[in-house]
């Protein structure tokens, strides 16, 4: 398996080297949704590629990409199949928690970029402190791409004895917990609507051993990288990350409706679909509404990376307008999406129409917490001037 860097100084870009893989991967959809995994030689691929791991810092063999480019390259998935680039947005994200892992730990995890790490930040865990470290049990849903993991990030809340531990806000103590991926039970629960590809179990812990130096808190703990990708807020980029999967699927379904708008004429018409007034206003709405919510992402995700690289602070102004940004995103997406599976009429609801797995796909995608309704209560505090908990934005 080739796992050369193709970033900075290379001949391909990430954006470039995932539109030079989604061809395989659009190929590739009926089989990942119906065996709810990625085929090895897809993952081999993806992997050689570096889009397994384009957080991860360039010290222990990743991308360590700028924001930006990073969308872009999960866009470009997307656009021809949902659950690669979910997987591969899931997979770069968490490895960015190699820029807090002591290197030693961080190094074994990550392998030179070649293991790839699940992770879900959802505490539905429990760390009791043991000695140097923790003994873990939890269960945990949603875990993406966990069959073809090599470690989980998992969170838990920390207790010491039978009280957990309270961070100075009040709030309990939650850190991730780097557990490699054969010592937890997967248990099959992603029967779905969409998304199917991602495999995204559950997976469950008992008393599993976790030494202090594989945990990391994304409350209290300080990136040990100095990169400016480091200081780009986590939150921030996960959730922009499952936007661009959402404007990805938006931008294939865009895609398929002039497909089929060209060779279809609906029943009882003697014009191609192509041909009709609303089919065409619904075109222009929904490429109106891609292009706008992905100009405002990708201008956000620079504006707070030149803060970044600049040296300044990256506010909580900053990390508003991301979550803002992200949220809108998923909307106009989904509307977007909705107007080309409308405009198809009957052809979207069959199985043979990517439209249908389109639609599938990025409504479940809007129901991540990261860019869910309760995203604009938490910005829209801001804007208006109130007293607002940001330690989660």
């Amino acid at each position: 398996m080739a796992t050369e860097r193709i970033s900075a100084g290379a001949q391909q870009s990430l954006a470039q080297a995932a539109r030079r893989l989604a061809p395989a991967a659009g190929a590739l959809s009926e089989e990942i949704e119906r065996d709810r995994a990625l085929p090895a030689p897809l993952l081999a691929d993806l992997v050689g590629a570096g889009l397994m791991r384009m957080c991860l810092p360039a010290s222990l063999g990743g991308e360590e990409a700028e924001p930006a480019e990073f969308l872009q390259a999960i866009q470009e998935l997307a656009r021809a199949d949902a659950a690669t680039a979910w997987c591969a947005m899931i997979a770069s994200t968490t490895s960015l928690l190699g820029a807090y892992l002591p290197a030693e730990q961080a190094a074994e995890i990550f392998d030179g970029g070649r293991n790839i790490s699940a992770g879900v930040f959802a505490p539905r865990g429990r760390a009791e402190r043991r000695g140097a470290g923790f003994l873990v049990s939890g269960r945990w849903s949603f875990v993406s791409g966990v069959q073809h993991s090599s470690w989980v990030m998992a969170g838990c809340v920390v207790y010491d004895g039978e009280s957990p531990e309270l961070l100075p806000n009040g709030s309990p103590d939650v850190r991730l917990m780097a557990m490699p991926a054969e010592s937890l039970q997967v248990i099959d629960t992603w029967s779905v609507a969409g998304l199917r590809g991602t495999g995204s179990h559950d997976v469950k812990a008992d008393e599993e051993p976790v030494g202090a130096e594989r945990s990391v808190s994304l409350f209290t703990d300080t990136p040990r990288e100095g990169g400016a990708l480091y200081s780009f807020p986590l939150f921030g980029l996960l959730a922009m990350g499952v936007a661009a999967v959402a404007l990805g699927i938006a931008r294939g379904a865009i895609d398929d409706l002039v497909a089929l708008a060209g060779g279809k004429t609906p029943t009882g018409s003697l014009k191609p679909l192509a041909q009709r007034t609303s089919v065409q206003a619904d075109v222009s709405r929904a490429e109106a509404r891609v292009r706008a919510a992905q100009g405002l992402l990708l201008g956000e995700a620079r504006r707070s990376w030149a803060a970044a690289t600049s040296g300044e602070q990256v506010t909580s102004e900053h990390r508003m307008s991301l979550r803002l940004a992200a949220t809108h995103a998923i909307g106009e997406a989904a509307d977007a999406v909705n107007l080309m599976y409308n405009a198809g009429g009957g052809t979207s609801i069959y199985d043979s129409s990517p439209l249908q797995r389109r639609f599938r796909d990025v409504h479940v995608a809007t129901q991540h917490m990261m860019v869910g309704p309760a995203t604009l209560e938490l910005t829209g505090r801001i804007l208006l001037g109130l007293p607002t908990d940001t330690t989660q934005l």
